[in-house]
């Protein structure tokens, strides 16, 4: 067997594989003597089925089986050992002949897509911003009411004010104020007269209490939505687009959202029974939540400018672009030439990316265990959690739904780019130097505009 590897261009080259028939004959007689042994051909027992039969029953595919296993191995095998900077899987060229397996010499033709070289190590020479977020008392604030709006529950009440939801009888009223004869009506009409697009209408409703008989105007409410008016009185939208009467709405009910009292109930709800006892020390947990999320937030900031940093001195790369576009072909069957085309570039800096990872991964010596990958579903697992407001999930749930996401391929394949990303964000801190600030979340957000 004889590979012969040959450079086209700086990231391009071309393997050749020959094949002698002796290099694989010995494979291709074992596989036939172990089909041999199960093979139940008519007229035969198992295992007494005439050698020359089943070289000519099975030997072709047999031969076509070992061929490409044998080509695997050699194939990968030589890459390996010598430690070719391939990217994505070799390609069959494009002057590869077919092959005939009874021929005494088979040869196999690969274009090979190399990786750019570049030097992507830091140093301490290198100065990368890092952004810590400033935790105000007015985010503190912002944060506790949005719990207590979260936890709150509605209950009915006697006077209405912005924000209360109402319901009760409509009735189309004539030009002369009374019901009108054969007109709308709507039983149980529920509206939330804060959201009225007209706010003269909407300000008729300050004040009013349970029971009072009341006359608005819908068609200016919502200034003529016909849309609107069909759902709230229960018409079609071609007969509320003629709907531009008086309205009388004799109020049932009053109902108001009122945001979670902060007593202990609401405490233990959040955190677990007894976890906190009063205010400050809710201020406390969530300001304590709101560091570890502005802390990742600001890793992951640390991360952007450490790539934006490298990719700019690195400069423009030379990729082998024809066979990059063939393995995107190859990875995409149903997609078309368009979707190469517009998805290329990404791809390309995506790439880019990943190999500049991988250099800073050997450079700092991380590795990822399994064990880290957990922590990193857990992490995610968390945040989601915390987005409906429920802090304090014991960490057994936690960690049973952080496996099943591992259980995923592609969001196992995700968490663990994420858990890279994570690690190198902390190693890299003690390579680089920090270039400190202290920054608002609304101008920290503001960096990633346009980005």
């Amino acid at each position: 067997m004889n590979i012969q590897f040959e450079k086209t261009s700086e990231v391009a080259a071309e393997l050749t594989l020959t094949m002698e028939k002796a290099d694989y004959q010995e494979r291709v007689e074992k596989t036939l003597k172990d089909y041999r042994k199960k093979a139940a051909l008519p007229g035969f027992r198992p295992g007494q089925v005439p050698m020359g039969l089943m070289k000519k029953r099975f030997g072709a595919e047999v031969t076509s089986e070992e061929v490409q296993k044998l080509l695997s191995e050699k194939l990968y095998g030589y890459l390996r050992e010598e430690k070719i900077d391939m990217l994505g899987d070799p390609l069959a060229s494009e002057k590869q002949k077919p092959v005939d397996f009874s021929a005494e010499t088979l040869e196999f033709i690969f274009d090979i897509a190399l990786a750019p070289q570049f030097d992507a190590k830091l140093t301490g020479k290198d100065k990368i911003p890092f952004y810590t977020i400033e935790i105000t008392d007015e985010m503190l604030d912002g944060q506790v009411q949005a719990l207590r709006q979260r936890h709150g529950n509605y209950t009915q009440v006697e006077t209405w004010q912005k924000g209360d939801m109402t319901k009760g009888h409509l009735a189309e009223l004539d030009e002369d104020g009374n019901i009108k004869e054969g007109g709308i009506q709507k039983e149980d009409a529920v509206m939330l007269p804060e959201y009225f697009k007209n706010e003269d209408q909407m300000k008729k409703f300050e004040g009013v209490q349970v029971n009072t008989v009341m006359t608005f105007n819908p068609s200016d409410a919502y200034e003529g939505s016909a849309v609107e008016l069909s759902s709230l009185l229960g018409i079609s939208k071609e007969e509320a687009e003629n709907v531009k009467s008086n309205f009388s709405y004799q109020i049932n009910e009053i109902t108001r959202y009122v945001p979670a009292e902060l007593n202990q109930e609401f405490f233990d709800t959040l955190f677990g029974e007894g976890e906190v006892k009063n205010e400050q020390e809710l201020r406390d947990r969530v300001k304590k939540q709101l560091e570890e999320q502005f802390a990742g937030e600001s890793q992951f900031r640390f991360l952007f400018d450490v790539r934006a940093y490298l990719e700019k001195r690195i400069g423009e790369l030379q990729w082998p672009d024809e066979l990059l576009k063939r393995i995107m072909r190859a990875n995409n069957p149903d997609k078309d030439e368009a979707y190469v085309e517009q998805n290329y570039a990404g791809s390309v800096r995506e790439l880019e990316w990943h190999l500049i990872k991988e250099q800073l991964a050997d450079q700092t010596g991380i590795k990822v265990e399994q064990d880290d990958v957990l922590e990193t579903a857990k992490d995610q697992t968390r945040a989601q959690f915390a987005q409906y407001g429920m802090a304090g999930i014991p960490d057994d749930i936690i960690t049973k739904y952080a496996q099943d996401m591992l259980q995923k391929r592609e969001q196992a394949e995700g968490l663990v780019a994420r858990t890279v990303e994570r690690k190198l964000g902390v190693a890299l801190k003690d390579v680089v130097k920090l270039d400190k600030k202290t920054i608002s979340h609304e101008d920290f957000n503001k960096l990633f505009e346009n980005k």
